[in-house]
């Protein structure tokens, strides 16, 4: 009888003695819940950013340039002619010889931006703009000494450039951050030469990512309403460990001074170019060969598409990788080497940043059904071969024309009449457009007269009897728009054209 409660009693502290552990176990395990999630909750605005303005200051230049301007010459009347031993014949040499004399030379153009320093040995970034059209560039470090400077070369489309400086010992220098990581309403810092100020620190916030201002191809600049004014072009944009995430480059404002918006190209993107101009002196970039526009809603639903996505092939070049990877005008590019497209803006920018050599797996949606294919990236030459673009006339009662009042605009054939008419090249097939309506749904489409309609729906038309057909066979599908393609000059794009209920 007394060995049971001896035994209850034993039991009842090995039960107390483990809640014991369980609590002391939960207590760390709630303790080490508690730091991740502050770790990776945004860091509280700091009290202060002298410490971190006091160490990024001596990485920030500011870089000076100028152009030579030509002389000013007068342009004046010719001398007048008059006989030999005229009077007004020496009065007049004379007042010309005084305008000549009267023009000096015009003074040389100089402007100023900013830049930062990567490496100790003197390597300088900057915008393209600051230092473009410059017969002298000069750059002055924090303690105003100045260093001539030599561009090694400079990348217009990311309006990116790279300077050499000798200095006599090694600089300050900063690191690339990882704009990727950059959030919106994350704390930055810029830092440059505004106005012509000097180095001067502005804070704020990212306000934005990937946006396009439609100054290049590769458009995906962060926005922040860090104060960036005139001078502040090319200086560096820091994250809260002192690390460049992006390179400030444009502002918007309609009185040229800071109103809370400017740009900044972020450091995946600057980066990479950087590390080609120093290293080949240019950048190599990839290239597919292919013309692409925008997935719109018309043209996703007349596709079979879920949802406007992707990049819509409008023309493959001809022996470019795409051609060689099988891709045809009319798919649309979901994804590349892995990466999702999720518009036309981003294809550009991923096959660009691909290693020239590379195959890679492309996903494609090709009449209604994925399609898989795979492309070995080509290397993107600098020059691009601009389409000609024609303007159509009206058919001023061209005979043997189709009217398709539904979608307003009327049809013929390609006969000699009609390629003399248009100036249209000796291989040009389709159906000829010879007069669009004004008010029109292909109007509004920028459909004109003299355009060549190669493809309804995705097949091969040749007769105004053929698009007709095709149409009337996608309006019975209940399909709400019809998708052509369609030829002007050199230039083919995909249009996708409502069709009435």
């Amino acid at each position: 009888m007394v060995e049971t409660p001896r035994r209850a009693m034993t039991a009842a502290r090995r039960l107390s003695d483990s809640g014991r552990v369980g609590v002391a176990f939960m207590t760390i395990l709630l303790l080490l819940a508690l730091l991740f999630v502050g770790q990776v909750q945004a860091r509280p605005a700091p009290d202060s950013f002298a410490d971190l303005a006091d160490r990024l200051l001596p990485a920030v230049v500011n870089i000076s340039t100028t152009q030579k301007a030509p002389e000013r010459r007068g342009e004046g009347l010719p001398i007048p002619q008059f006989p030999p031993g005229s009077p007004f014949e020496e009065f007049f040499k004379e007042f010309f010889d005084r305008q000549q004399r009267g023009n000096r030379p015009a003074r040389p153009v100089t402007s100023l931006g900013s830049g930062f320093i990567i490496d100790p040995s003197g390597i300088v970034v900057t915008n393209n703009h600051v230092i473009d059209g410059a017969d002298e560039v000069k750059v002055i470090l924090h303690d105003d000494s100045e260093l001539p400077a030599k561009v090694i070369a400079s990348d217009p489309k990311t309006d990116i450039a790279v300077l050499r400086v000798e200095p006599k010992k090694p600089l300050t220098a900063v690191k690339w951050g990882d704009s990727n990581r950059a959030r919106v309403g994350d704390w930055v810092l810029a830092i440059g030469n505004p106005l012509g100020l000097g180095g001067t620190v502005t804070a704020g916030i990212i306000s934005a990512r990937g946006r396009d201002i439609r100054s290049g191809p590769y458009d995906d600049f962060l926005q922040t309403d860090a104060s960036i004014n005139k001078g502040n072009s090319g200086g560096p944009l820091f994250n809260m460990d002192g690390e460049v995430i992006g390179v400030n480059t444009a502002i918007f404002s309609q009185t040229g001074g800071s109103i809370g918006i400017g740009f900044a190209v972020p450091s995946a993107l600057a980066r990479p170019v950087v590390q080609q101009l120093v290293e080949f002196g240019r950048t190599k970039r990839g290239w597919l060969g292919v013309r692409i526009q925008s997935v719109t809603e018309e043209i996703a639903e007349s596709l079979g598409l879920d949802r406007p996505r992707g990049a819509l092939i409008a023309g493959v070049s001809e022996g470019g990788p795409a051609e060689k990877g099988k891709i045809e005008a009319g798919d649309v590019v979901l994804s590349f080497d892995g990466k999702p497209v999720a518009d036309m803006r981003q294809l550009p920018r991923i096959v660009a940043e691909t290693p020239i050599g590379k195959e890679v797996p492309v996903d494609l949606w090709r009449r209604g059904k994925p399609v898989k294919t795979k492309v070995v990236v080509g290397e993107l030459k600098e020059e691009v071969e601009q389409a000609s673009l024609q303007t159509g006339r009206s058919s001023g009662g061209m005979p043997n024309t189709t009217s398709l009042d539904q979608l307003g605009f009327s049809l013929s054939s390609i006969t000699p009449e009609v390629r003399q008419r248009y100036d249209l090249k000796g291989d040009v097939k389709g159906v000829v457009v010879t007069d669009v309506k004004a008010d029109g749904i292909a109007a509004s489409k920028d459909i004109r007269a003299g355009d060549i309609i190669v493809e309804v729906a995705q097949s091969e038309v040749e007769t105004p009897e053929q698009v007709v057909a095709k149409v009337k066979e996608v309006a019975d599908q209940k399909r709400r728009s019809v998708l052509l393609l369609v030829q002007r000059g050199n230039d083919v794009r995909f249009v996708a054209l409502p069709l009435k209920s």
